[in-house]
Parts: C-alpha cells; sequence; structure tokens
C-alpha cells in the first residue's frame, strides 16, 4: 500500500497532466458497484425508454459493476472536455447539426490525449493497469463524473457543471492506481427551473425531469433510431438533422460555456458554407468529403438524407 504523500503526489500529477492535454474537468471515483444506479436502470428499460438501442439492455452487470470488465480496477478518473464552438453560420439555416458533431470524432480526439496521458504518468511514478473509455464502453459516465464531482445530473439528464455548463465529451479511465477521492454529495443547481422541459419539442424529458424518453429525443431519432421516423414528430424536429441541442441551448448554466481552444472540433470551411439547398441536394460525395472523420459518418449518407428528406418542407 502507498504512502499517503505517494497517493497525494500522483493525484497532483494525474491533474496537472489533464490540464496540460487540454481536459476542463477531472475527479476521481472509487470504483464500485453502482447499487443505486441499477434500479434506475432496470426500470427505464422496462418502460422501453431506449427505443431501437437494444444493445443498452446487453451487458447489464458490466455498466454497474466495473470488476467485470476490469477485476482489479480500485478507481475510476472522469474527465470532462469542452467543445463549445465559437459562432458560426451553421446555426443560422433551417438545418441544424449537433454542435459536438461540428470538428473530428470526439471518440478518436479524446481518446489519443488520454493514452498519452496514461503513458506520460507511467513513466513518471511507474507501471500501473489502465483503460481510458470515450462513450465506448458500457459504463455509465454520467453517473460516475458526478460521483466525481465534475457536476450534477440535470433535468435533461446531462451532467451541468456550475463553471462550464454542460457543452463538454466526458471520458473515463479505469485503472488501479491508487489515488485520493474527489467524492462528494452531488448539490442539484436546476432549482424550480423547467426551460430545458418547456422547450423540448418532442415531450422527450418527464414532466418533473431527470428522466428522458430517449424514444422520443430527436438525437435519437436522427442517429440511433435505423427504420423511419415516425410521422409524428415530422412538424417537431425544428431543423435538426442530426441530434439536437435544444435543451442545453435554454439551459441558464450555459450562459458560462466558451469556445473551445481544440482546432479539431471547429468545423471545416465546407461544412460552414452549407445552406438549405446544399442540403436538400447533398450527394454521396459531397457527404463523404464534408464529414470525412467526423460523428455524422455515423449515420451514414442514407441516414443524414433520410433525416433531411423527412424535415424538408413541401414543395
Amino acid at each position: 500500500m502507498l504512502k499517503k504523500s505517494s497517493i497525494a503526489h500522483h493525484t497532483q500529477l494525474l491533474k496537472h497532466l489533464a490540464e496540460t492535454y487540454g481536459f476542463d474537468s477531472v475527479g476521481v471515483s472509487k470504483a464500485v458497484k453502482l447499487e443505486e444506479e441499477a434500479k434506475h436502470l432496470e426500470s427505464w428499460l422496462h418502460k422501453g425508454y431506449h427505443g431501437e438501442m437494444a444493445y443498452l439492455e446487453d451487458h447489464f452487470d458490466l455498466r454497474l459493476d466495473p470488476s467485470k470488465f476490469f477485476p482489479a480496477a480500485t478507481t475510476i478518473i472522469s474527465f470532462a472536455f469542452n467543445y463549445f464552438p465559437e459562432e458560426t453560420e451553421l446555426s443560422k439555416g433551417d438545418y441544424k447539426i449537433a454542435r459536438y458533431a461540428y470538428g473530428r470524432d470526439y471518440h478518436k480526439v479524446v481518446i489519443k490525449k488520454l493514452k498519452k496521458l496514461i503513458a506520460e504518468l507511467k513513466e513518471s511514478i511507474g507501471d500501473f493497469h489502465a483503460r481510458a473509455f470515450v462513450d465506448s464502453a458500457p459504463i455509465m459516465e454520467r453517473e460516475w463524473a458526478e460521483r466525481s464531482g465534475l457536476g450534477w445530473k440535470g433535468k435533461n439528464t446531462l451532467l451541468i457543471n456550475k463553471n462550464l455548463g454542460s457543452y463538454y465529451i466526458l471520458a473515463e479511465i479505469v485503472c488501479d492506481l491508487e489515488l485520493e477521492y474527489d467524492e462528494a454529495p452531488s448539490i442539484d443547481h436546476c432549482g424550480t427551473c423547467t426551460k430545458c422541459i418547456d422547450a423540448c419539442p418532442t415531450d422527450a424529458i418527464a414532466e418533473n425531469g431527470y428522466i428522458l424518453d430517449a424514444s422520443k429525443c430527436i438525437s435519437y431519432l436522427t442517429i440511433e433510431r435505423k427504420n423511419e421516423i415516425p410521422v409524428e414528430f415530422k412538424e417537431q424536429m425544428e431543423g435538426w438533422i442530426f441530434g439536437c441541442d435544444i435543451c442545453q441551448e435554454v439551459c441558464p448554466w450555459n450562459r458560462f460555456s466558451t469556445p473551445t481552444k481544440e482546432e479539431d472540433f471547429r468545423p471545416n470551411e465546407d461544412l460552414t458554407k452549407m445552406r438549405d439547398r446544399d442540403w436538400e441536394e447533398i450527394t454521396q460525395e459531397v457527404f463523404d468529403h464534408i464529414f470525412f472523420a467526423t460523428p455524422v459518418k455515423r449515420a451514414q449518407y442514407k441516414g443524414l438524407k433520410r433525416n433531411i428528406d423527412f424535415i424538408k418542407p413541401s414543395q
């Protein structure tokens, strides 16, 4: 067992490196089974709020217990990385994509930073076992981030930080390294505000907040849903063709959002030049060029075209 002074030094070094690699926030929590969250997840799945996302039913125990996929795990380190863009022409047309999808695929950008951070930490303190994740494993990232003190789960179910708002990518390192834990009671600062609930055009957020029926969420409808979008949503999409930022746009805490310093998250010039007619006439070739190595590739040309055609005004 390490001395307290060594544990404190390792923790301080970790947080220094996180800042060096551009992370806006980092917190540490003890790897334990998420007992209370298990009840909420089971209830959410039972109600069918996951829609066609059958993969969320798979590996139920893995999502709740880190030891199931990493037996030696003692610690979970949670990171937040800002992706909020500068003001662009992208928000001024009839067709909109979520801000996180403006630039290069965040999975690749952030995982690269985590791997470098792990390597540098090992060089300084010695070897340890670690696995890095960026929205890529059966791990309940918002729950761990909340436990690590990065913020609270808001009424829109996104993690909100008083200083950052909610426009950031969450990532984790699961490891067997002894560190000081940041665990503290989560304080909900949503108060009586219902802006996100009131603004959601599809009523995907529960009346009192904190529960999301993903099967109604525009992000789900435009990305995760593979079948045709139900016709009842046609007049409710508000121009969103990949993802949706409505509940973040109206959140008062996002008044503190500042533009990301990450060059890879900035949109390429061709994307900023897209206008309504360009979206409606987009070809496979143009799609491949503009969205190469971006999150929008996940929808594929066929999926994006489906979304555009679904909300396109009748001639």
